[in-house]
């Protein structure tokens, strides 16, 4: 049988004839005829078909001897029956013996860091897999099992070195639960310690969130192997690798000894129970195990802290902020908010909320947390980290003050939610307590001055949005001034199309660099495009430049042409057009060029001494613009585009009919206009996210240079008018300050519909709003 499944050590049973040998000595062509390769399974793949039918299976080996080396694991790739054989028997930490293997060259290693061979069986050429298997000793019964336990190292942190894969026990210093990463992986940054005294900071990814560590709380104990180690600034990080594994412990000493991990395949020994024993005591005494954890009744306003309660609704409130409803058995002692939103939105058991109204707080989250926020089941128990309680006064009445909670957006100290197991001590624990708070004493308790307080707040949205407009705006109004103000809850409401004036804070803004927010828009068909880059443009010239230039087309009735070779570059050609007015050469500051063959750095120099600016080739008939994608007019830096769908172009000879008018003056649009081309407008497309304390909405600014009173067409080229701009949106949206100390806006939108696919989907767009004076 080409796979054997054996008991035992594979050494004793396999030929006599056969030799181990390691990786460092593996190499593309030598003779392997009577060698043999061991190692562990780390990783296999699922079996699959290559193009040609045949049954394909990868598996990764890492060689015990060497299991810190950078080159210590190996793949072995398996075709035909013996792929599917293998298949069907192997497990991750099984201990492979490869015979009769083919080594070729790894493909992947420079991305995988794995052995630079690959090791290649099938029957065909004789290969022989024997896998070792014993049975694996479990030590708790809620202890999944396989059937293999290799004999793993592990690395205390103060012996890590740069490049290696290794196995590692540590204690949670730190932790972020994890999180969406600007890609499509969740991210989860860990901080470990150990006996050493030694730290080291691990960035993990994984597509699955289950494989990520299950870190509940500081203190943790965490079992990571096979993770890569690298030194940046001369400190070690962790990274994962292929193959990375881990399991979490509780940390608190005396707890039972259960791991908690998503895989049914790894191993767990007696000695490793002592390990995180050992760990569990050094920790208890060197780390500040308990965090900034607290009840609602001991919540102190301006705190953050870490909350563990249970979610009875949760509501979408916008784009960027989403409402939970929770509760933890215990009566806040501060009246909190109570977040407006209608009854159909709120998702939960309505008559068990209302029962718990005096127990339950309101939870704004924001940003990055909300798409995780939404995925909550109601009834779960979650471990919040890193909330604010903020203190806040009941709009004019400011004796009268209210806790507002908070998730702000981002990771920073660790700021995220967990998801708690039912198993988990800490549920078990605020379980039992639940049971046994009495209902309907602590709402018998509920006093008439606090129902009055209730109703305060109730109405708390709309007294503190009221007062707020009252403050100067740092935008004013160009038109439709009798319409009246329209909160932006009331329009997210309301029926398409329509026109509003608001009064909301820019809370955030898109493009965070203000370059990219120009772009190039075709009124005729709509179509909106990112501007070209420059050297783009200087490869068209180029590409042009390489034909040379057609001397029969030169010096025509309505322009003089000059040409002259290009320095030090041979047998290029540069040809100038000159176009004449009553037969006559013009000033150069309002002359029109035509030019051929000339690099972008050439065309720039022409461009401060003359007025405008077109660049043409030459055909055996006539002259002719350059492709579309290139500018088909510059007028000093700024570069005029057309649009190549609307365009129908026309020959050059149709600026003749300009050049003879008594005043020419060389006008983009009017040369536009005779050359057939749909000219394309500079404009600023930006995303403001706005925000009146009732709602929040995405607005979309499209404006030529009203709104900034800065022309969308100079921006790119004048470093002062971006400042000017970088200056203006610094006002309207200072960074890092808080939603309340950010200045009104005053703004007319309009709601519009657009379709996405078979959905029609509302967008608003600001208009007729320009930023105040004494703002810029």
């Amino acid at each position: 049988m080409p796979v054997q499944v054996i008991d035992g050590a594979p050494e004793t049973l396999l030929p006599s004839q056969l030799q181990k040998v390691d990786l460092k000595y593996l190499q593309v062509g030598c003779d392997q005829a009577n060698k043999y390769f061991q190692g562990t399974v780390i990783l296999f793949y699922p079996l699959t078909k290559l193009g040609n039918g045949t049954e394909f299976f990868k598996i990764l080996l890492q060689e015990s001897e060497n299991s810190c080396s950078r080159t210590s694991s190996i793949n072995i790739l398996f075709f035909g029956r013996l792929a599917e054989d293998c298949e069907k028997v192997v497990h991750q930490g099984d201990t492979m013996v490869v015979a009769g293997f083919n080594v070729a060259k790894s493909f992947s290693a420079n991305e995988d860091d794995h052995h630079c061979c690959q090791l290649e069986v099938s029957e065909d050429a004789g290969s022989n897999i024997y896998i070792y298997t014993k049975p694996y000793l479990v030590t708790t019964s809620e202890t999944a099992s396989m059937p293999v336990a290799p004999k793993y190292t592990y690395t205390p942190l103060n012996h890590l070195k740069g490049g290696t894969i290794v196995n590692l026990y540590g204690a949670v210093k730190f932790f972020k639960p994890p999180y969406i990463s600007k890609g499509t992986d969740y991210c989860s940054v860990v901080t470990i310690v150990d006996q050493s005294n030694v730290k080291l900071t691990c960035t993990l990814f994984n597509g699955n969130l289950d494989a990520l560590p299950k870190i509940y709380k500081i203190g943790d104990i965490v079992r990571f192997h096979r993770i890569k180690i690298r030194e940046y600034n001369e400190q070690m990080q962790g990274i994962t690798s292929i193959g990375f594994a881990s399991l979490t412990f509780d940390g608190t000493v005396g707890a039972p000894i259960v791991p908690r991990t998503s895989s049914k395949l790894y191993t767990f020994t007696e000695e490793e129970q002592k390990t995180i024993e050992e760990l569990r005591i050094w920790a208890a005494s060197n780390l500040s195990v308990f965090g900034p954890t607290a009840k609602l009744s001991g919540v102190q306003p301006m705190l953050f802290f870490d909350l563990t309660c249970q979610l009875l609704g949760k509501a979408e409130i916008d784009g960027s902020s989403f409402l939970l409803k929770v509760w933890d058995g215990t009566k806040c002692s501060y009246p909190s908010w109570k977040v407006l939103v209608e009854e159909s939105d709120l998702e939960g058991d309505k008559v068990l909320i209302h029962r718990l109204r005096n127990l339950t707080v309101d939870i704004l989250v924001y940003d990055n947390h909300v798409q995780l926020a939404k995925s909550l089941k109601v009834g779960s128990f979650l471990r919040i980290y890193s909330l604010h309680s903020k203190q806040a006064s009941a709009g004019n009445q400011a004796d009268v003050s209210y806790v507002e909670f908070h998730l702000h957006g981002g990771t920073c100290y660790g700021r995220g939610i967990r998801v708690l197991p039912e198993n988990n001590p800490d549920v078990k624990e605020l379980k039992a307590f639940m049971d046994s708070v009495i209902l309907t004493e602590s709402q018998n308790v509920e006093s008439t001055s606090s129902m009055e307080v209730d109703g305060t707040f109730d109405n708390l949205s709309y007294q503190s949005y009221s007062e707020r407009c009252q403050q100067l705006s740092v935008t004013v109004l160009t038109d439709h001034q009798h319409l009246d103000d329209t909160a932006l809850n009331t329009i997210l409401k309301s029926t398409v199309p329509q026109q509003y004036r608001i009064r909301a804070k820019l809370r955030t803004f898109k493009p965070q660099n203000l370059y990219q927010s120009v772009k190039l828009y075709c009124s005729k068909c709509n179509s909106l495009q990112e501007v070209p880059d420059g050297d783009d443009f200087d490869l068209i010239l180029r590409d042009s430049a390489v034909t040379a230039p057609n001397p029969e087309v030169h010096n025509a009735l309505w322009y003089d042409s000059a040409v002259w070779d290009a320095a030090n570059q041979g047998q290029r050609k540069i040809v100038v057009h000159f176009v004449k007015h009553d037969e006559l050469l013009q000033e150069p500051e309002d002359t029109l060029i035509m030019v051929e063959g000339v690099t972008l750095k050439e065309i720039r120099k022409l461009s401060r001494r003359f007025k405008c600016i077109i660049p043409v080739k030459s055909t055996k008939e006539d002259l002719e613009l350059l492709d579309l994608s290139a500018p088909f007019l510059l007028q000093g830096k700024i570069w005029h585009y057309g649009c190549k769908q609307c365009s129908k172009q026309k020959t050059i000879q149709s600026l003749s009919s300009l050049a003879i008018e008594e005043q020419p003056s060389w006008e983009p649009t009017e040369i536009a206009k005779v050359l057939g081309i749909e000219p394309l407008q500079y404009v600023f497309v930006m995303k403001f996210t706005l925000d009146d304390g009732t709602g929040a909405l995405d607005a979309y600014l499209f404006d030529y240079e009203k709104f900034f009173q800065i022309p969308a067409s100079e921006v790119l080229t004048s470093n002062l008018l971006q400042e000017k701009m970088e200056m203006i949106m610094s006002m309207l949206c200072p960074s890092g300050t808080k939603l309340d100390d950010l200045p009104w806006l005053e703004c007319f939108i309009r709601s519009y519909n657009i379709r996405d696919g078979m959905e029609q989907q509302v967008c608003y767009q600001i208009f007729d709003t320009m930023v105040a004076e004494d703002v810029i």
